[in-house]
């Protein structure tokens, strides 16, 4: 059953073509992801969809009595309303019902809530009000009196995206759900939209996001659309065969090309009706042989001054705003190629840590003691500051005319451009005129030509294409110094970082060895460990309850044979595994480790404190009875 159809759209700026004669249907129950390089022109498609924008030629078709909900990357909300009437704004009885409900709870009326109670059974709408509690608490919206107004851009976005939830529409499209949601809440949400009935179109550059959520990739190149029936790896498999595919035809039609060329060349002005033909062929093998396939890559071997033996040391750092500990007595020393990746939920401070290792906001207590070698390369989240008038080039070449690269080298600022996938024709526009990635892209340009040794980035994937990214991550897996990385982006920590630390809350800050998803497999270990007992006790009742047989069992006094052999190799394994253990951390700690050592001996350290973990838990409860 078709939902959407689009025929022959077209989109321009002037003379810039965003998009042409775009063809594409999306039926019900698909979940269809569209993927492009940054100003490909994602975010308009989605708002010509929904006749927010309009566009030049074409015909956009919904299937008739279909309930659509739209959620902008940019927030648009009532900035006078609550949050309770923002997620509230949809006309269905029983978001309105919901509404009242829970208006009625604040203000204490039980003869209101009698008669809202009633009708949410009339209209069987409990399950809606079950569905937008869960949902305002996930996203952590539970103070829903604040005004809009006096809301973060994060809070913003996520109150956008409870709305769109709570609609519970047919047809969702989405800009960028994903972004200013902290790591529990983008796991929420793949979940949730993985196991929606909703027919889904959404715009996202979270990798792991479209691997599980997505059944259906969209992608637009070259001002047209490529469908691609599958998930993400599906559609990274088959975009490499299309461009095989591609280069072979474009290939052969420059062979052809040059020998035409050559008669072409070789004939006079009258010509029959058979030469004719073949000079209009001509023309059409030289569109094909013209193509150029932009495989460019973000190949940057900026010249990188040498770090010293002291890098950056934090003794019993201290912050706290008012009775909120951000950080407390916390000490560490950074290492030669640290790769560090900061986690943890939105507003435990991870910001915060950032800005006070730089020396940019000051300590409550303790001090830091950065290395004179130390050049800091600081991306941040705001977008670049710089005058909108101002050409591209322009703001390369305030920084520096020339660029100095390894070994004597040096790049030119229009160089730099293209290898940061800016063309030639992009150089001479204006600032305003760049998309959100663009300028984004503009900003980590600028931080990586100043030289640094000691790389922090903060969500430097927000709003950047996932080609960008791919290339971001070849550059960095390169990179000589130490990086911090504070990042959603699950796929791009698994990549980059060899040890996370977790900001936990109130001023406690957590060292994991491991990526991103050895501290998942650690949360989830933790989580087991701390199971209150009589959570246990109750599901014990539970598992006696639905059982037939309920007789009483004999309480156990002693191991059996066989789990006296195991609890004896339990003992032996502990010790090997303890020796190799030691073996890892020494590594990790020799600076004269090289990278890839470091990150091999991460991974394995992760997964042997695993096992001790298991292991220790298996013989602490046979050694009750040993």
């Amino acid at each position: 059953m078709n939902y959407l159809s689009v025929e022959n759209l077209t989109k321009s700026f002037g003379d810039r073509i965003l998009f042409q004669d775009l063809n594409f249907g999306i039926d019900l129950g698909q979940k269809v992801a569209i993927v492009a390089k940054n100003g490909s022109g994602k975010t308009t498609l989605l708002r010509c969809l929904m006749e927010l924008e309009h566009y030049d030629t074409g015909r956009i078709v919904y299937r008739n009595d279909i309930r659509i909900a739209f959620m902008e990357q940019s927030e648009n909300l009532d900035e006078d309303h609550t949050i309770l009437e923002a997620v509230f704004a949809h006309d269905l009885p029983e978001i309105q019902i919901v509404k009242k409900y829970n208006l009625a709870l604040k203000s204490g009326d039980e003869d209101a809530v009698n008669d809202c109670f009633q009708e949410l059974t009339d209209l069987n709408a409990w399950d809606v009000e079950v569905r937008v509690n869960q949902i305002l608490s996930v996203l952590k919206l539970d103070n829903t009196d604040l005004k809009i107004g006096s809301l973060s851009g994060g809070q913003k976005k996520r109150v956008a995206l409870a709305k769109v939830l709570v609609a519970e529409a047919d047809f969702l499209l989405l800009d960028e759900p994903t972004n200013h949601l902290d790591l529990d809440m983008i796991e929420w949400l793949e979940e949730y939209l993985s196991k929606s009935k909703s027919t889904i179109l959404m715009v996202t550059h979270d990798r792991y996001f479209l691997e599980v959520v997505c059944d259906t990739i969209l992608e637009m190149d070259d001002k047209t659309i490529y469908r691609y029936k599958g998930n993400f790896s599906y559609y990274l498999e088959k975009k490499a065969e299309r461009q095989e595919q591609l280069e072979s035809t474009i290939d052969k039609a420059r062979n052809t090309f040059r020998k035409e060329l050559d008669w072409v060349r070789r004939q006079p002005k009258a010509r029959g009706t058979k030469q004719k033909a073949r000079l209009d062929s001509f023309q059409d093998i030289k569109k094909v042989a013209s193509q150029r396939i932009d495989d460019s890559e973000m190949e940057i071997p900026v010249k990188m001054e040498r770090l010293g033996t002291k890098i950056l040391e934090l003794h019993k750092i201290g912050k706290s705003y008012g009775d909120k500990k951000i950080i407390d007595n916390f000490s560490y020393h950074f290492n030669r190629k640290e790769r560090l990746g900061i986690v943890g939920n939105n507003g435990t401070g991870k910001s915060t840590f950032l800005n006070m290792i730089q020396e940019r906001e000051p300590l409550d207590s303790g001090k830091v003691v950065v290395g004179e070698t130390v050049v800091f390369g600081y991306y941040s989240q705001e977008l670049i500051q710089v005058d909108e008038n101002k050409k591209v080039i322009d703001v390369i070449r305030d920084i520096a005319e020339f660029i100095p690269l390894e070994k004597g080298r040096q790049l030119s600022a229009a160089q730099f451009l293209e290898r940061f996938l800016f063309n030639r024709d992009m150089h001479y526009n204006y600032v305003y005129k760049l998309s959100g990635g663009e300028k984004r892209r503009l900003k980590l340009m600028t931080v990586l030509m100043s030289n640094p040794n000691f790389l922090i980035l903060d969500e430097p994937t927000n709003d950047l294409d996932i080609f960008v990214m791919s290339v971001l991550e070849d550059y960095l897996r390169t990179f000589e110094g130490c990086l911090i990385v504070v990042s959603h982006d699950r796929y791009f920590m698994d990549k980059m970082v060899d040890h996370v630390f977790v900001f936990e809350g109130q001023g406690a800050i957590k060292d994991i060895i491991g990526n991103y998803t050895e501290y998942r497999k650690q949360l989830a270990q933790d989580s087991k460990r701390d199971k209150k007992p009589s959570d246990e006790k109750i599901e014990a009742v539970k598992v006696t309850q639905m059982s037939d047989s309920a007789a009483p069992t004999a309480e156990k006094k002693k191991l059996s044979f066989k789990e006296k052999q195991e609890f004896e190799q339990l003992e032996k394994e502990l010790e090997t595994l303890e020796t190799q253990k030691e073996t890892f951390t020494k590594v990790l700690s020799n600076p004269e480790s090289s990278n890839e050592d470091i990150m091999n001996a991460g991974i394995k350290l992760g997964e042997i404190v695993a096992r001790i973990d298991t292991a220790t838990e298996r013989w602490m409860e046979l050694a009750e009875f040993a």
